[in-house]
Order: structure tokens, then sequence, then C-alpha cells
């Protein structure tokens, strides 16, 4: 599936209208760009997001990651995904909320993270592509350890930090089962300069039905 990563209403407006986005994640970063409160942020995208819209976790110790979890989901309902980082209290979070919430393990850059991770009971593996090839050298191979480790699981795959639409497309090929992405790059996913040539070419030599 394909996912909005924004916490701007505008651009959810205009994501939403393409028909073929499923949700919505957001972050710390991206909620701190809306012009409105994280909770109202979240409440005006959870009822036009059309599936799951994912909330990260800032507090850092285990008792108010999980009181902000709790919170989370009463502002957002059902479509709750609750982005909690991997660290260890993060794991030990995932493992008490899991069975209430859906969970997703984010900034995974490592084989054995993501074995916790679905072991934790998390239902999404975040792994940041781009940042871990800058990081570890190499963001597509550690797409591909994750699907290995998590083939036969219940635990699926979610690749973020896509610079482009060939990035995209090459962490489907190893392995990520959802992308999220941001307007733009989902936008240039759309096109390709040879399409539009062949567009305009049978509409220059073809014919079609008349429309009265």
């Amino acid at each position: 599936m394909l996912y909005l990563d924004s916490a701007i209403l505008t651009e959810a407006q205009i994501a939403l209208k393409f028909g073929w986005i499923k949700g919505i994640t957001t972050n710390p970063t991206l909620l701190g760009k809306s012009e409105l409160s994280p909770e109202d942020t979240l409440t005006q995208l959870a009822a036009i997001s059309p599936g799951e819209l994912y909330y990260q976790l800032t507090a850092t110790d285990f008792e108010t990651m999980v009181s902000e979890g709790r919170k989370a989901y009463q502002i957002i309902g059902e479509k709750t995904v609750l982005k909690i980082p991997a660290t260890a209290v993060g794991f030990q979070v995932t493992a008490t909320l899991s069975s209430e919430i859906t969970c997703a393990v984010t900034a995974i850059y490592s084989g054995a993270q993501t074995v916790i991770a679905k072991e934790a009971g998390a239902k999404y593996a975040i792994a940041y592509v781009n940042r871990a090839t800058r990081l570890l050298g190499d963001g597509l191979a550690l797409v591909k350890e994750m699907a290995q480790l998590l083939e036969g699981s219940q635990t699926e795959i979610l690749a973020a930090s896509l610079k482009s639409p060939r990035e995209a497309a090459d962490a489907l090929q190893a392995g990520a089962d959802h992308l999220t992405l941001p307007l733009e790059i989902l936008q240039a996913m759309t096109t390709h300069e040879l399409s539009e040539q062949t567009v305009t070419e049978f509409n220059e030599k073809g014919k079609g039905i008349t429309l009265n």
C-alpha cells in the first residue's frame, strides 16, 4: 500500500483525491509543520484518511510512552497506528500495547531489531531507506534482510525516507510491503516523459467518441 507522509491537511486533501492513497503517516517533525496543534491535526487527518493514521510517540520513558500511545488512540480511534522507536524501552512499550493498539516499530537499522519488533507484536517494521543508505551504506540491503527475517510472519515492512520514484520502486523489489512518501514524490511516481509523449501521439493521430 502507498501512504502519504505528511501532517499538512491541504497536502492530505490533495493526495486523497488521487484515489489510491491508503492512509497517512506522521512524525513529530511533520506535526511541527502543521499550523494546528498536534491534537487538532490528528483529529482532522483521522476524519479524512481512508485508512490508517500513524502517530509517533515522543515520550522516552516507559510509563509516559504507554500513556501517550493510549491518548493518541483516544484522538484517532480505530485508524491508529503507533510509531514506536526501535529502542530498548520502545520494544517494551510495543510488547505492552500491541495487543490493544496497532503498533509499528520505527527507525529500524538492523536485522536483530527486526526480529525483536516481530516478537514484540508489531504489525509493521519501518525502515528509513535513504537514511540507512547514508548511514549504513545500503538501505535496500537492509530491507532485503528484513524481508528474509520476516518471511512467513504477520509483521510487514513499511519503507520510509524515500527520495525518488526509482528508490520507491527499488524498495518494493527489495521486499517492502508498503511505502510512505511525501506528496511531491507520490505525484512524481505518476508521470514519465515517455508516457506523456505516447499519449500526445495517440491524441494527434487518433480519434475517440464524441461527447455531447
